[in-house]
This record gives structure tokens, sequence and C-alpha cells, in this order.
């Protein structure tokens, strides 16, 4: 498995993060009850997925009908919506600029800050009709919803609109969060030397917050130089800050930085152990060959699995691995209880299919395959791919045909991996003509940039050369050059070759391609 896989996976990630942000008591009361709970006011609204449609008039509707709403329901209901990825609907909700003074503010409430322009019909009903002072997460909670849902630039202008004195350590630490979820190096550097110059950095979250920045830019070396400042400070470095520094060493393939952190958090009981601590770890030693040190981290990481967040992906994470130790029972095992503990999606069956191959198991690989088809998931053509490719590599090409064409039928859109596969099944078998009709389909779908590999184009060009097709290479070049794949220039020139009957056409002029 990738670095940039396991990166994505760890947890270490922005919003998880940010969620540090909301650890007072009342509003950790309030976030760990609001699922145990159905809203009123919730149910009302949440049939509206459609993020085009205003839940505003829903919302008057409800207050018409002489029904009442607290601050806190408002409050549970935002990031409910919030959580299920609903930003727009949340931003209707979520608090917003009033213009009278918060007579809270004494006790820690903030009177809220002046819109920005854009703000004119967003989120009025709450500013308009219930006149709800702003606490300091509603700001930071509010600014997340403007970046998910109008950009970075927006966040900014809402931001230079909040009076000097009301801009506090959370209020930042949003402004924070934004630019890590952008990958805004300078930018993000720049609020947290804000944050020092304030006195505002104490804890480890505008730490944990630029050290993702790092983290997903590949700065590796700027993780460790962080982490030694909070030790300098005493600020302690919690699992987030440990887990960015892990993960910094297992791209270096630092093994033994990857030992020191793994043995340091293991014998800190204030760190927080889970699987994915251990995943990256496994990962790091898998990266430079260490299989037995790979296998170790892998039992652990299946130890720690119980944990009921994420945990298809640990149960995904954990066949690749024992799968890459060459651990066929435990495969077995493991998907044995994977389909007994949780509802297995289209990433769980890629898991499994892909590590059956590993084993050169084509036969329990179609088994596997078989389930998913029955199953009520959608066709993602990347499940079967797994297999479609294992048949291309070994010479079963009819097969590869006719799986194919079976997912097709029940609505299936092939990705360009799969035309590319039988590509290259067909140049395998000597079926030039095929392989070039499926190599045009593969560029019908192909992604801005792709390209089809050159050996490839090479082959498919001697064969139309060595029948001295020129009508046919003429056609395909005409394509090519349609699609953006050769330039008008390369194809003239490679039609001229053939024309002309000279071989190894596409090397002469491969460096211009």
């Amino acid at each position: 498995m990738s670095l940039s896989l396991i990166r994505l996976r760890s947890g270490f990630t922005c919003k998880w993060l940010f969620c540090q942000f909301f650890s007072s008591a009342a509003a950790h009361t309030r976030s760990s009850s609001i699922f145990r709970r159905v809203s009123p006011i919730y149910q009302r609204i949440s049939p509206l997925g459609d993020p085009k449609i205003s839940i505003v008039p829903f919302l008057d509707e409800w207050v018409q009908e002489g029904k009442t709403v607290s601050e806190e329901e408002l409050r549970d209901v935002t990031q409910k919506l919030y959580h299920y990825r609903r930003f727009k609907h949340a931003l209707e909700i979520a608090a917003t600029p009033q213009q009278k003074p918060c007579p809270l503010l004494d006790n820690g409430l903030l009177s809220s800050p002046p819109s920005a322009q854009w703000d004119s019909g967003i989120s009025q009903w709450m500013s308009d009709k219930r006149k709800i002072c702003l606490m300091p997460w509603d700001i930071a909670l509010r600014m997340n919803l403007i970046f998910k849902v109008h950009g970075l630039e927006q966040v900014e202008n809402y931001f230079s609109n909040i009076p000097e004195n009301l801009k506090n350590h959370q209020v930042y630490i949003a402004l924070l969060n934004c630019y890590a979820l952008e990958k805004s190096v300078d930018k993000a550097e720049a609020v947290m030397q804000s944050l020092r110059d304030l006195g505002f950095a104490k804890t480890a979250l505008g730490y944990n917050l630029l050290m993702n920045v790092y983290h997903r830019t590949g700065n590796w070396e700027k993780i460790e130089i962080l982490m030694n400042e909070m030790e300098k400070k005493g600020i302690f470095c919690d699992s987030f800050t440990l887990a960015a520094q892990l993960s910094a060493f297992a791209a270096a393939s630092n093994i033994t930085g990857i030992d020191k952190i793994v043995a340091r958090m293991e014998s800190d009981p204030r760190v927080v152990l889970d699987w994915k601590i251990y995943s990256i770890a496994a990962n790091g030693y898998l990266k430079v060959g260490l299989l037995d040190k790979t296998l170790a981290m892998t039992k652990k990481l299946e130890e720690h699995i119980d944990t009921p967040v994420g945990s298809n992906f640990a149960f995904n994470n954990l066949l690749r691995l024992y799968a890459e130790t060459r651990q066929r029972d435990e495969v077995d095992k493991v998907w044995m209880l994977y389909k007994k503990k949780e509802k297995i999606y289209n990433k769980g069956y890629m898991a499994m299919i892909s590590s059956l191959l590993k084993f050169d198991d084509i036969g329990t690989a179609e088994k596997v395959l078989e389930e998913w088809e029955s199953s009520t998931l959608s066709y993602d053509f990347r499940v079967p791919n797994f297999l479609i490719d294992a048949y291309c590599r070994k010479g079963f090409i009819e097969k590869a045909e006719a799986l194919v064409n079976k997912i097709l039928t029940k609505g299936g859109c092939p990705l360009v991996d799969t035309w590319f596969y039988l590509v290259n099944g067909y140049l395998e078998d000597n079926q030039i003509p095929k392989a070039v009709e499926a190599l045009k389909k593969a560029v019908l779908v192909c992604p801005p940039n792709w390209k089809p590999s050159k050996s490839t184009l090479s082959t498919c060009l001697q064969y139309l050369e060595g029948n001295r097709d020129v009508e046919g290479a003429g056609e395909f070049m005409k394509f090519l050059q349609n699609e953006g794949i050769f330039s008008e220039s390369v194809c003239i020139r490679l039609l001229s070759y053939i024309e002309d009957g000279k071989p190894n056409t596409f090397g002469e002029i491969e460096r211009d391609v």
C-alpha cells in the first residue's frame, strides 16, 4: 500500500483534528449525544437532501406552527448536518452575525462579527428571527462551513470582518484548519506564528493542524522541528502529534525513528493507541521489506480493531497486510470475521480480491466476486478490475472479455484501466486489431493528461505498419490527435513513417510524444 493511502486512512486528518476544537464539557456532552436522540426539527428537514433546496422556508413553517426550537437544538442539528456532509444546509442554520451587543459577552460568549457581503440571504433565519448570540465554536464551525460551501477566499473575507478583540485562539485555529484543508503551507505557517505571538500556542491542536499541512505536502522534516518546539515548551505530544512524526519516519524509511515512536506511544499511558498507529508502522516496515516487523505490527493492528470508528478501513488494511506478509490462513480468518462483524462495501471486496490474487488464487477471488455481484452494492468497476487484470496477465483473455461484457449488461461502466488491461491481454495473445480497438476505448474515457504507455502505442503502430494499413493508420492517428494524445506534427510524422515502410517508427520520434 502506498504511503499516500496510509496518510488518508491514518486518522491524522484536518477534520478529525478540528473536532478537538469542540472539547469543552458542554460541547462534548452535546456532540456525544446528538446521534442518540432524534430532534423533531431535524426530522422535518432531514428528507431535503438536495442542497439546491433551501431549508429556511421549512424553518419558518416550523415557527408559524407555534413550535419552539432552542439554541442547543439548532446547534445539534447544524453539527448533524455537517457530519452528513450537508454543508450548505448546515450553513443556512449556523449562527450568523447579529447587530446588537451580546449580553453574555462577559461569560465567555462572543457577539457576532459583521457579515461579509456575500452573506446576504444565507443564515439570515437565525440572525433575523432567532437573535442567537455566538459562542467561539459557533464562529469556528461557521468558518469551516463557509470553506466547504464557498471556498477559502470567502473564509478570509469573513475572518477579516471579525473585530480584532474577538479573534481569540479558537477563531485562529478555525482559520488554520481551513489553510490545512487547502494545503496552503505559507498561510498556515503565518497563522501559526500569529498564535505564537498572541500567546495562543499553548496546546497541541495548532501544532497538529500545521503538522497536517506538512504531512499532506510531504514536508516531513518540518514535522520533527515542530515536535521539538512542543517538547521545549512542555506541550504534551498527543496521539496526533506522534502519528504525524511516525508517518514522517515511515515516508523517509527511517526504521530507527519508527521503532522509537512506537515504543514511546506504547510506554505512555496518556497516549491513546489504535489500529491506525500500527497500520502506519506496519506499512513503514513493509516499504523496506522488513516482513517480520510488518507482521508483528499487523498482529497488533488486529488486536486494536474493535473500535467502532473506521472498522471497515481497519479490516481492509489488515487483509492487505496479511497478504503482503504471505499469511494466507490469516487472510481467510480476517475475511470471515469481517463478514460477521461489519457490512462489507465495495472497498472491502476490493481488498479481499486483491489480497487473494497476491496468492494467485483466482478461483477463490471469483467466488468473492460472485458474493459482490449478489449484494445490493453499486456496480463499481474497480471491484472486477482486479480479476480482469489477473485474467489478462495470466493469458485468460476470453474470461476477461466475458467478465467485462457481463458487468456491462448490468449497468457497470468500464474504467480506463479496464480497457488498458484488455489492451495488454490482446497484445500478449497477438490479437492486435482488438488491442487497437480497446486502446481507442481507453482513450475515450481517459482522464486529463493521461497517455497510453509508449510500448503499447508502439506495438499497435508497428502492427499497422507491418500490414501497410495506411488508411487504418491514418484513422488511428487522427483519433489520437483529436483526443489530445499526439500533436498534429507527431501524427503527420508517424503516418509518414508508416507510408514509407520504415521500421521502428515510434521509437525514432517517441521523445516528441
